[in-house]
């Protein structure tokens, strides 16, 4: 593949084989490499790339890169996929396009304590481009980019422009603060004001915090479930 174009202080290493970007990533962070680096891979069948961070906040608001980075690949979508292709963001990071699951955010730091200002973050995406199996119908609530009218969209071009579009909301983010980011996500939100189940609770999802923590409605009592409940472990 030839070299793809990233944005200042952005870099990019190609791997391939059995190799996890998201995993080679946070190994890289915990030996110290620079912010910036784009770990990813484009297969047939599926594409994946991680954005290591080095954050100078607490772990609780560091998280807020998380659905800043899943407004970036909306965005990147967005601008190459057809018109009527609609993309969506569920609060714990899975992706949807037109509706089903297509792909997930991923998140993972060094540290899961909130107040705590993590050494490294990283910030990752899988997304199915290829149905993975015979017969998509079978599944519904799962599909693949190139069945939602997207087989024109190049996954190089796609990775570059959540690249660039990351890279801009970051940059708001450090310049505003989350309002915009607030702004933004909510009108990509998949199921707000809808039940569902998160955990060990069930209820309404009412919103979020200024942290992007969940807002659950359960009975008489309104439930807050941090962002950071989302971390994977290392």
């Amino acid at each position: 593949m030839s070299d793809l174009t990233f944005p200042p202080m952005m870099s990019g290493l190609e791997v391939t084989g059995a190799d996890d970007p998201f995993a080679v990533a946070c190994v890289k962070a915990t030996m110290g490499c620079d912010a910036g680096l784009i770990v990813y891979r484009i297969d047939a069948d599926k594409m994946s790339a991680a954005l290591v961070f080095a954050p100078e906040v607490p772990l609780g608001d560091a998280m807020t890169m998380l659905p800043t980075c899943g407004i970036g690949f909306q965005n990147a979508l967005g601008a190459l996929a057809p018109p009527e292709v609609s993309v969506h963001l569920e609060w714990n990071g899975t992706l949807r396009v037109n509706g089903a699951r297509c792909g997930r955010m991923r998140a993972m730091a060094s540290t899961d304590d909130a107040a705590e200002t993590p050494d490294w973050l990283v910030i990752g995406f899988d997304l199915v481009l290829m149905p993975l199996g015979d017969d998509p119908g079978i599944t519904p609530e799962d599909t693949a980019l190139f069945s939602e009218g997207c087989a024109d969209v190049s996954p190089p071009l796609l990775l570059e422009a959540w690249a660039r579009h990351s890279f801009n909301w970051i940059a708001r983010w450090e310049d505003e603060g989350t309002k915009p980011v607030h702004a933004e996500w909510r009108g990509l939100a998949h199921g707000v004001g809808e039940d569902l189940t998160q955990g060990d609770l069930s209820g309404t999802f009412l919103g979020v915090d200024e942290q992007f923590g969940m807002l659950l409605r359960a009975a008489d009592t309104t439930h807050l479930i941090p962002l950071t409940t989302v971390l994977e472990t290392p």
